[in-house]
């Protein structure tokens, strides 16, 4: 198969992060065992998921050290959103593929299928390593499971290449997020009788206007990044749900937030004034009623990926890539954690990320072809 022929068969295995990923993973599996290989497997807790992960060894078998190529392989819901042709079916057209991750980010992975065979015939000098995860999109789940397990098989890939849609383009640096929950725990009264009641929503109001204000002051405050499309730290409130009736004080409010920290930039920026802010609030609602609280709960981290100058993989990704601009992004892959497991990592890959998540998403045929030429001319690098 090729690549437009492995991307269609990918995108009809509906794996939205809620659903199992399995069918695409045992599928991927089965044809790296009809050329030789040896993928393994790791699961998340209940095994309803899983992470793949092959070698195609050098020349003379070696498996240590060599280049990652990854991928994740869940896709965002369709809900609510109005297709014109079935997301889970490829459809061609004017030189474009649609379907539900033919962006972000199966039309990389099928580039890396594709190139499987054409690997096995070439000399390599240094192993290559194909990675796909599961759960990139709701929190970057799988990528620390499968490392975890690379390192207890003694495998230390130095380099990794993140096939996000960049447009083909080198990105060296992206942001982290890090996501909360802060639930504020009051005290219901009927609403004729509010200074008995501890409202809830009013605290979640303050601590709302608390988090506008603390954005504004790590921007004005720390140092910005030109080179990012967002060049400063940004904290956005998505969610908020609370409250019963229009008569009840409400006793318990949520609020959904995430915080998209510069590399240089620690959560410790947001954490600490934002506990100390949530202090003296419990200290006034239980001045109320004693059996109050705000718990703030952290229920996602993803890991900023650093701009490392001058490293081999850049130059090596220089050298193969049409144009040399390099871009840091706001949002977050699955760069860093690969960086934090001492690997030289980059972000490049087909697609442009402005079709990411949305209805008719698609791919143009010609960012495919592209990446094949890429992954061919990294493959002839690699066996030189």
């Amino acid at each position: 198969m090729n690549t437009i022929d492995w991307l269609s068969r990918l995108i009809a295995f509906d794996t939205t992060s809620r659903h199992s990923n399995l069918q695409l993973i045992e599928a991927l599996a089965d044809d790296l065992h009809t050329h030789g290989l040896s993928p393994w497997l790791s699961h998340n807790a209940d095994q309803s998921k899983a992470n793949l992960f092959v070698t195609i060894p050098t020349h003379d078998g070696q498996t240590h050290g060599g280049l990652v190529l990854s991928g994740h392989t869940d896709v965002v819901p369709v809900d609510g959103q109005v297709w014109d042709s079935d997301p889970f079916q490829a459809h061609i057209a004017d030189g474009k593929l649609y379907g539900r991750g033919a962006c972000d980010m199966k039309g990389f992975i099928a580039a890396c299928m594709n190139l499987v065979p054409s690997a096995l015939q070439s000399k390599l000098t240094q192993p290559l390593h194909l990675a796909f995860s599961y759960d990139e999109e709701v929190g970057c789940l799988g990528a620390p499971v499968m490392l975890n397990e690379l390192k207890a098989r003694g495998l230390s890939p130095t380099q990794c290449i993140v096939g996000e849609p960049t447009s083909m383009q080198m990105v060296t640096a992206h942001k982290g997020i890090q996501v909360y929950s802060c639930k504020i725990h009051g005290h219901s009264a009927h609403s004729s009788l509010t200074p008995s009641g501890v409202n809830a929503i009013d605290y979640a109001a303050r601590i709302i206007v608390f988090l506008q204000q603390l954005a504004q002051k790590i921007q004005n405050e720390h140092a910005q990044d030109a080179a990012f499309d967002v060049p400063f730290s940004t904290i956005n409130v998505g969610r908020i749900r609370g409250g019963t009736a229009v008569n009840i004080v409400p006793n318990e409010c949520e609020v959904q937030f995430d915080f998209r920290n510069l590399p240089t930039l620690s959560a410790a920026v947001l954490e600490t004034p934002l506990k100390a802010f949530l202090a003296q609030l419990v200290s006034e609602m239980q001045a109320v009623q004693i059996h109050t609280d705000i718990v703030l709960t952290q229920l996602a981290q993803v890991p900023a990926m650093q701009d490392t100058h001058n490293h081999a993989l850049l130059e090596l990704i220089a050298n193969l890539v049409d144009e040399q601009k390099q871009s840091k992004v706001a949002y977050a892959t699955e760069g860093g954690h690969f960086q934090l497991a001492n690997m030289q990592t980059l972000i490049c890959g087909p697609g442009s990320i402005n079709q990411a998540h949305k209805p008719n998403e698609y791919i143009e045929l010609a960012q495919l072809a592209r990446c094949d030429r890429f992954l061919q001319q990294l493959l002839h690098t690699l066996s030189q």
